[in-house]
């Protein structure tokens, strides 16, 4: 299935949560083990617990690298297990590069079959370091999101510099778009090419959606980053759809206590009550 039309029918379906796993050993509720185990059993914990939910989950792959290869054997396993659960995947990656090693990475992560849906791209190279990820996509079902305007404080060093008449990110999102234009679901009338935009740049928000009305939006920096519901709600299409809102610790680490995974489900209810359209709209 297009990848687009995928995610809306699961947000239509749960919620536009999306749960991110950044599990760091040090946080790991009492009783988990400070290890790869320990990490594999967190997460699963937590997609059991959010899968009624949650559409989507977002590994940070940086907290598994961390492991080296027990850390990167628990990631495609937690990968499979949100699968299994309904969940969709998206790989926090930021991949990028060029000539065959773009490829390598478009392979390594979009294959068919693979448990992963999407993957966060960065576009720093340019087209071309793009089109291979863009390729795997049309070719087995998936979709990126590409960084247009990040949730960090100091995204603006080179995401808001001037270029003519507009900024960077600006222009970024005006690329995202057109390249979109040539692979629109049929159902949802989105790319799967998307953009990750940061819930802490609201206004900018509001504006890249009305640049980019094809792509869905990822937005992180909800919850303990400062991003509240009023803060997304430009993120999403008249109907309702067409962004996911990412919260990691404020649901992942809801409770350290042996309730973690009660306390995590929980989290992410309130969360989709907090996200409904009658509250964001």
């Amino acid at each position: 299935m297009h990848f687009a039309d995928a995610l809306t029918q699961a947000t239509a379906a749960k919620s536009p949560v999306c749960v991110g796993l950044d599990p760091k050993r040090e946080k790991l509720p009492d009783g988990v083990e400070r290890s790869a185990k320990g990490i594999l059993e967190f997460c699963k914990g937590i997609i059991a617990a959010t899968k009624d939910t949650a559409s989507c989950v977002k590994p940070q792959m940086a907290y598994f690298e961390l492991l080296g290869w027990e850390g990167m054997k628990v990631f495609w396993e937690v990968c499979s297990y949100a699968k299994e659960q309904g969940l969709l995947v998206i790989a926090d990656g930021k991949r990028n590069d060029i000539g065959s090693t773009c490829d390598a990475y478009a392979d390594a992560y979009l294959y068919d079959g693979s448990p992963i849906d999407a993957l966060t791209v960065s576009p720093y190279l340019g087209s071309d370091g793009i089109k291979p990820f863009i390729e795997r996509c049309e070719k087995n079902g998936k979709g990126i999101f590409v960084l247009v305007k990040t949730s960090n404080p100091s995204s603006g060093e080179l995401q808001d510099l001037p270029t003519g008449d507009e900024v960077v990110h600006e222009h970024m999102a005006q690329l995202v778009e057109s390249w979109g234009m040539h692979h629109i679901g049929k159902e949802s009338s989105l790319s799967f090419i998307g953009a990750v935009v940061g819930a802490t740049y609201p206004e900018e928000l509001k504006y890249l959606r009305t640049l980019m009305p094809h792509c869905p939006i990822l937005i992180p920096g909800y919850g303990a980053q400062g991003g509240t519901a009023e803060d997304v709600k430009y993120g999403f299409i008249p109907n309702g759809t067409g962004a996911i809102v990412n919260s990691a610790r404020g649901i992942i680490y809801a409770s350290k206590g042996k309730d973690w995974r009660e306390a995590a489900g929980k989290a992410a209810e309130q969360m989709a009550q907090d996200l409904a359209p009658g509250t964001t709209h």
